[in-house]
């Protein structure tokens, strides 16, 4: 099904992170980075219509020097979004790098309240590519390539000590008890502490030199690896993971195959897998191919109705939650692959933005359409019964 939606050019705006930060306003992270492109690195929160129309509200330019905002996460709850925007390369050089940063959203304006230093190695290509909020938004994930650290939200007071990682990290996800991160190798599955700090962004450098101090290492419950319906066709890689909303027994990844060299033949396509955990057991309950291009992001509806992913074709895919079904797909979405998607508050608005500048603004279907074989199935079976009936006329 191939859905309605609107694209809009954004001058001179590549696009690299979103989410609503309220129920109309989107806020989009992006532009030039680091590198004197002379394309600003800003923050930028649009009004969305129902009718697919956006209007900007709020234009935040950021410090020269600065990188783009390459992740974000909102509460919308509270009007309040977290950040990832690197330091001055100068700043980065010295080990000092301001990373993570926390904006309110008043009076249709957004200004900065917060900001903690995450990623301090020195290292100018790290970057927080991970920005990720518990479900009752007192805890903030934020990682970079082989680190992530649990905070406090909105204080940004560190909770427990960073987890390093051998593996590339390319996501996090919370439910109520735990903390799941995917890396290339494995999900990590820790338990998150009881309690986490409600200090008030407003409290001092020190104390969060104080709590970091007495901080302790998260518990690593389980290393979960890829399933072997998928290794025994070829490695993957962890690329993506998210509860369900609404059941945290469940939890969705995203793998995207590794295709195997070889002197004799062309090397295959990388091929993109959705499996659905039972967490209670971790086992998988369902895995199926979704794309033959490797997913670049993914997100869950905010109802658990739906999954939304691009892919490195340019493709946006739209799925079925419980049967991974498709629902809707826009072949050709983007001039380069989606850079992140969200779902508006209500689950009826799918964004998608890209580095070509430009924002689709996707309505997502009703109703989820039956699967074209069921449907098949249900049309061969009614062609059936009526024969059976016209032969039992003809011989009564």
């Amino acid at each position: 099904m191939r859905p309605q939606h609107t694209p809009h050019l954004l001058d001179s705006f590549p696009v690299y992170s979103a989410g609503f930060i309220d129920a109309k306003n989107l806020v989009l992270g992006g532009g030039g980075g680091s590198s004197r492109t002379g394309v600003l690195n800003k923050l930028r929160v649009y009004s969305v219509a129902d009718d697919r129309e956006i209007t900007l509200v709020d234009e935040l330019e950021l410090a020269r020097g600065e990188d783009s905002p390459m992740s974000i996460a909102t509460n919308p709850e509270a009007g309040t979004l977290a950040c990832g925007v690197n330091s001055p390369p100068e700043q980065l050089a010295k080990g000092e790098n301001e990373n993570c940063r926390v904006y309110a959203f008043k009076e249709q304006k957004l200004a900065l309240s917060g900001t903690h230093g995450t990623l301090t190695s020195g290292d100018l290509d790290d970057y927080q590519r991970i920005t990720v909020l518990s479900p009752n938004g007192d805890m903030l994930a934020v990682g970079g390539t082989n680190s992530l650290q649990l905070l406090s939200y909105p204080s940004l007071a560190p909770i427990a000590l960073p987890i390093k990682s051998d593996a590339e990290i390319y996501d996090a996800a919370f439910s109520q008890t735990t903390l799941v991160v995917a890396t290339t190798a494995s999900l990590l599955v820790y338990a998150l502490p009881s309690t986490a700090s409600k200090d008030s962004p407003a409290k001092s450098k020190k104390k969060g030199k104080e709590k970091a101090a007495g901080a302790a290492d998260l518990e690593l419950l389980q290393t979960i690896k890829a399933p072997e319906t998928i290794s025994k066709l070829s490695a993957s890689d962890f690329r993506a993971a998210a509860f369900h909303p609404e059941n945290s027994d469940v939890l969705y990844t995203v793998s995207n195959t590794i295709p195997g060299r070889s002197k004799s033949r062309k090397p295959a396509s990388r091929q993109a897998y959705v499996c659905v955990w039972n967490t209670s057991s971790w086992k998988v309950d369902k895995v199926k191919k979704v794309a033959d291009k490797s997913i670049t992001c993914f997100v869950a509806s905010p109802d658990g109705k739906y999954l939304a992913f691009g892919d490195s074709g340019c493709r946006i895919g739209m799925l079925d939650a419980t049967s991974l079904s498709p629902v809707a797909t826009i072949l050709t979405a983007h001039e380069f692959p989606s850079t992140t998607l969200t779902f508006n508050p209500t689950s009826t608005l799918l964004v998608s933005g890209s580095a070509d500048k430009v924002v689709r603004v996707v309505s997502v279907p009703a109703h989820v359409p039956k699967s074209s074989w069921t449907l098949i199935l249900l049309i061969l079976l009614t062609i059936i019964m009526a024969l059976l009936a016209f032969a039992a006329q003809q011989y009564a």
